[in-house]
């Protein structure tokens, strides 16, 4: 069970990234309840004219539908909180990202949260739910993605795609990535957008991968790969966006060190992921 260092915040300590996306969570559930109840409302004077039991079996249907909707909530949430791999807790991160994440921008929205400040909480609860699986890769199935707006503006060497022609000049963090790279023998790819990045995930099939963006390109990356497992790291960028963004070179260490497997120990056996198609989506079974 690989072992989470402080910069990646291991699950154990409620941040307030954690604390938005648990209100969102429960505004939800309290929104989804009031709803299920109009629905059943509404029609139920029209219900007991066609039959009397009628509003009955409506109400046990939205009572089961609510039972199953608070339970995946109360699982989500002590998974994020407690930073353990709880049953079911696997399915819901695609709950997460195919469900939550829309939904959360939209209640977001309702309350005056920015929409980057749901996608920073969803980017946290996300990580969250890939430490707690205990996914670990060997250095040729694990990927570190990097946005090209960490090249310094100014460097004339196309590294887009791969980074072999990186000089080292030390004047951006593709330097330090490219060192950390070598250093652990993870693949180390730096793409333009979200059309450049499925295909360097489609072309390399990793089982894991660790990403560097802002928080739009990161949410909508977690999608866009999902079920491929991705830990998303925000850039800084003391410049604006877009132009001369830094990274964290410690904090991706770390996620290698956590993810990791060295080359003396088996790879653990997981469940195969889906196969990805052209455009990085998984493919029907």
């Amino acid at each position: 069970m690989p072992e989470t260092g402080p910069l990646l915040n291991g699950g154990n300590s409620i941040r307030p990234q954690k604390r938005i996306f648990l209100g969102l969570l429960m505004l939800t559930c309290v929104l989804f309840t009031l709803l299920l109840v109009i629905l059943w409302y509404v029609p139920y004077v029209g219900l007991a004219n066609i039959h009397q039991n009628l509003p009955l079996i409506l109400g046990i249907v939205f009572g089961a539908i609510l039972a199953l909707v608070f339970a995946g909530m109360i699982i989500l949430a002590l998974t994020v909180v407690l930073g353990r791999d709880l049953p079911f807790s696997r399915s819901l991160r695609g709950v997460l990202v195919k469900v939550l994440l829309p939904l959360m921008s939209a209640v977001g929205k309702l309350f005056g949260v920015s929409k980057d400040q749901v996608r920073r909480s969803f980017i946290e609860i996300n990580n969250q739910l890939v430490l707690a699986a205990h996914l670990r890769a060997t250095s040729d199935k694990m990927l570190l993605l990097m946005p090209h707006c960490l090249q310094f503006h100014e460097c004339k060497f196309r590294i887009t795609g791969s980074t072999v022609h990186c000089q080292r000049c030390g004047k951006c963090a593709i330097s330090g990535l490219a060192e950390l790279s070598d250093k652990y023998g993870v693949g180390l790819a730096v793409a333009t957008g979200g059309t450049l990045a499925r295909r360097i995930v489609v072309q390399r099939r990793p089982k894991l991968i660790i990403a560097v963006a802002c928080e739009r390109d990161l949410s909508s990356g977690i999608q866009d790969s999902y079920p491929l497992p991705v830990f998303g790291i925000i850039n800084k960028r003391p410049h604006g966006p877009c132009y001369d963004t830094d990274v964290d070179l410690d904090r991706v260490e770390e996620a290698l060190k956590t993810f990791l497997i060295p080359a003396s120990q088996p790879a653990p056996e997981h469940e195969p992921l889906p196969a990805l198609n052209s455009r990085g989506h998984a493919e029907p079974q």
